[in-house]
């Protein structure tokens, strides 16, 4: 068999797989409790590598996997074949579980750390000006972020919370890895500029 042959042998099956997993769904959709099962045996490896690799521990990872479909037989009614691959629907809601998961953890450690652990050191001559300045910096960083194009700062934002690999980013939205990678390189290079206008006006 030839390589061609062969590619196009693996692309058919990648197809019939993908049909098998949207079939699924729609079974899900009209309350097929055993769609559910025999979506979980056959997706469910793929969902837990992505949800330990943002959340870095196993238990946490199979508690959102449970999450994902269980939130995934909920919405199967809702989902539309044609806006997406199956398995990067479910990949997507991985993701947003994880991360979601994530903030929620950071924002508990900030409640219950002790005071004198989240208070800032002290400062024996406290400088209003540097105060000034880190705020400002702040301000405009929050700004250049704000003002990229929506789909470049979920890739961004996505990369950050979760870690995740261009590759696995292209996977998770259903999208090619080539416009994942030109999102990230073109909202990098918008910030660069916004930010060395910036920097540069003030050591004017």
């Amino acid at each position: 068999m030839t390589s061609g042959a062969s590619s196009l042998d693996s692309a058919a099956l990648v197809r019939a797989d993908e049909a098998e997993l949207s079939a699924l769904i729609a079974r899900m959709g009209e309350g097929d409790q055993a769609a559910l099962s025999s979506l979980y045996d056959r997706t469910s490896a793929r969902v837990f590598a992505l949800a330990l690799r943002v959340l870095r521990d196993q238990t946490a990872a199979e508690e959102v996997v449970l999450d994902v479909y269980m939130q995934a037989y909920r919405q199967a009614g809702s989902y539309e074949p044609g806006r997406g691959r199956a398995m990067a629907w479910l990949l997507s809601l991985a993701r947003s579980r994880a991360v979601d998961r994530v903030r929620a953890e950071a924002r508990q450690r900030r409640h219950l750390a002790p005071l004198d652990e989240t208070a800032p050191p002290p400062s024996r001559d406290p400088d209003p000006d540097e105060s000034t300045a880190a705020a400002e910096v702040a301000r405009v960083v929050r700004a250049a972020l704000d003002a990229l194009d929506p789909e470049q700062r979920r890739v961004l934002e996505i990369a950050y919370y979760s870690g995740l690999s261009q590759s696995e980013i292209a996977l998770a939205l259903g999208l090619p890895l080539g416009t994942v990678k030109t999102r990230t390189r073109s909202a990098i290079m918008t910030l660069r500029r916004q930010l060395q206008t910036f920097f540069g006006e003030a050591s004017a």
